[in-house]
């Protein structure tokens, strides 16, 4: 049996997808309890934000396991369009959230409350220095093993912040202001939905480009230029082809050599130039080269 693709990378992802399931399932209980006691929607919101935090979060994960799985019959090519697809989940999950957080915080202003519970500032305060922390890290990961769920993950978890924020200066504008601006946190808590709505797309096109096979970010052509020119007998390149799926990139490229040698000669230079890219980078997974004659 194969080894799975990319394992360290993909263990790495699940690790850190892990701990953030961990801290929003600590989050959830805090902010809810303190939004209950506190007459709070704005962070009973961000309770709520936080909560899809947790499903996305687990369909990250599993599509990590699943992307990291190694090519069999029915999938010759792996299983890394999982990867995507679990971060277009988030971006779903995300869209969602926002939609019913506008919603009720349109009701709740339209519904007169008592003003939030000065405490609930103490609370907001420590989840937006944990989410931002938490954000940090997984993008880091994510950037580190190159993959669109994390990526996903830790916007996810700055949205969360995003949130917390908006509700510490909505609920500090109803205690400061007293009397008539109750209100503030709700208006806050519909000001965040906006975020999270742009968090989404912006974590939504990536994924979906990767999807599409999009061309990936980066200077691949004068990349590959200058490792296949490196190779006796190559003339240059007459085109080429890159796609992402999960952890790994595939490359269709063009090679030009001269027009008088053998079909053997000409194979031997195929292989040379696969093999000096593979070298040159590992996260290629597979080059498929075809000879042009010049």
């Amino acid at each position: 049996m194969e080894e799975p693709i990319k394992p360290h990378q993909a263990e790495r992802g699940q690790k850190t997808t892990l701990v953030g399931i961990a801290v929003n399932v600590g989050l959830v209980l805090i902010k809810g309890m303190a939004g209950w006691l506190g007459n709070s929607y704005a962070l009973i919101a961000d309770a709520m934000e936080s909560a899809t935090d947790i499903i996305t979060s687990v369909f990250v994960w599993v599509g990590l396991r699943t992307a990291a799985r190694a090519p069999d019959q029915n999938h010759p090519f792996g299983h890394g369009k999982a990867e995507p697809l679990a971060a277009l989940v988030v971006s779903m999950a995300l869209l969602a959230a926002a939609i019913l957080i506008a919603i009720q915080s349109i009701e709740n202003i339209q519904t007169p409350h008592k003003t939030p519970a000065p405490f609930t500032l103490i609370v907001l305060a420590v989840v937006v220095i944990v989410k931002e922390i938490l954000f940090r890290r997984v993008a880091q990961v994510g950037a580190e093993v190159e993959s669109s769920a994390v990526k996903a993950d830790a916007w996810h978890h700055r949205s969360d912040a995003i949130t917390s924020l908006t509700a510490f200066v909505g609920i500090s504008i109803a205690l400061i202001g007293g009397p008539g601006y109750e209100s503030a946190d709700d208006w806050a808590a519909l000001l965040a939905s906006a975020f999270i709505v742009y968090n989404a797309y912006h974590i939504f096109r990536p994924s979906f480009g990767e999807i599409m096979d999009e061309a990936p970010a980066g200077d691949w052509k004068r990349e590959l230029e200058t490792v296949a020119m490196a190779v006796p007998g190559v003339k240059g390149i007459e085109k080429y082809r890159v796609r992402k799926t999960g952890f790994e990139y595939f490359i269709d490229l063009h090679v030009q050599v001269a027009g008088e040698l053998t079909v053997s000669q000409g194979h031997d230079i195929a292989h040379a130039v696969k093999d000096a890219i593979l070298e040159a980078k590992p996260a290629v997974y597979d080059v498929l080269v075809h000879i042009e004659p010049v």
